[in-house]
This record gives structure tokens, sequence and C-alpha cells, in this order.
């Protein structure tokens, strides 16, 4: 299987950590695994001009780092949004590398996508994993699975364990 992981996280912290356990975890498998280092590009929200839907033929008419990662949405059989929680929801950048799918209405290829979370305090992640399930639910991807950590559990043995094993599950 072909695997995206999209890192929102603008400067390696805990997220980083688990993406990158996930990453060992799903090649372990045998999958094919790509990290896109999301947090660090230069993505722009969509402005809702249509272009893409009008003349750009699925492509949006800012030029910016979503060009890197348009390939994951287009090709990848499953992708991984992996993103701290910043005052209740993902990074920035994370919400304009998911708005911008618009361009092509919603990845291509993807059966499955799961979401990993990252912050300093628990019960802080409702409204991103609503979101996540929401988009998944309306591109008909199959939200193969959340998992978060909080304080202590950032970047401990056990928590990277859970997040390799699942990544190998699938």
């Amino acid at each position: 299987m072909k695997i995206a992981i999209l890192n929102g996280s603008p400067r390696k912290e805990n997220t980083t950590a688990m993406a990158e356990a996930f990453r060992e975890g799903a090649e372990s498998a045998g999958h094919e695994v790509t990290v896109y280092h999301v947090g660090q590009m230069k993505i722009s929200g969509c402005l809702g001009c249509e272009y893409c839907h009008t003349k750009g033929e699925g492509s949006c008419v800012q030029k910016d780092d979503l060009e890197k990662i348009l390939p994951a949405y287009k090709e990848a059989d499953m992708i991984v949004f992996a993103s701290p929680i910043y005052y209740f929801s993902m990074t920035t950048q994370m919400e304009a590398a998911i708005q911008r799918v618009y361009c092509i209405g919603k990845p291509l290829k993807a059966k499955k996508a799961a979401l990993l979370l990252s912050s300093g305090s628990d019960g802080v992640y409702g409204a991103a994993t609503i979101q996540f399930k929401a988009y998944m639910s309306y591109a008909g991807i199959e939200a193969a699975g959340v998992i978060t950590a909080h304080g202590e559990e950032n970047k401990s043995e056990a928590k990277l364990k859970e997040v390799k094993e699942f990544a190998k599950s699938l």
C-alpha cells in the first residue's frame, strides 16, 4: 500500500515523533511511505475563486507548496494526517493543506485515512476528530483510526509503540 503522511507540525515536536513511528511501523509491514512536512511548507488557504473548477482543470490558481503534496492526494492508497493541537484545532498549515484538496475534489485513490494528534493537554481533540471523520465520510474514505497523545504520553515508548503497531496492522 502507498501511504502519505502529512505532518502538520511547524517544528520538530511530538507529532513528528508519532509520524516517524507510524512510518517505521508501516514500512516494516511492507508499505511504501512518504512523509510530507506540511507544517514547514508555505500553503495558503483556499480562495474559493473556483479557478480550479472553471479554467484550471483541477489545478489551483495559487502556486505554492501545495504542488509538492498534491501527488499524495492523487496517488496514495492511505493518507495519515498528523498534527499538534494548537488551541483546539490542527495547525494552520494542516488546515490549508486539507482545504486546498478542493481543487481535485477529494483524494483520488485513498481508501483509508488515519489521524495522529498531540497536545499538552487532554480533552482538546474533539473539533479536530469531528472534522477528520466528517471529511473522510464526505470523501468516501474509511477513517481507520485516531491516536492521540498529551502531556507525558508524548514521545513515550508506550505511545510510540502503539502508533507503530497500529501502522503494522493496516
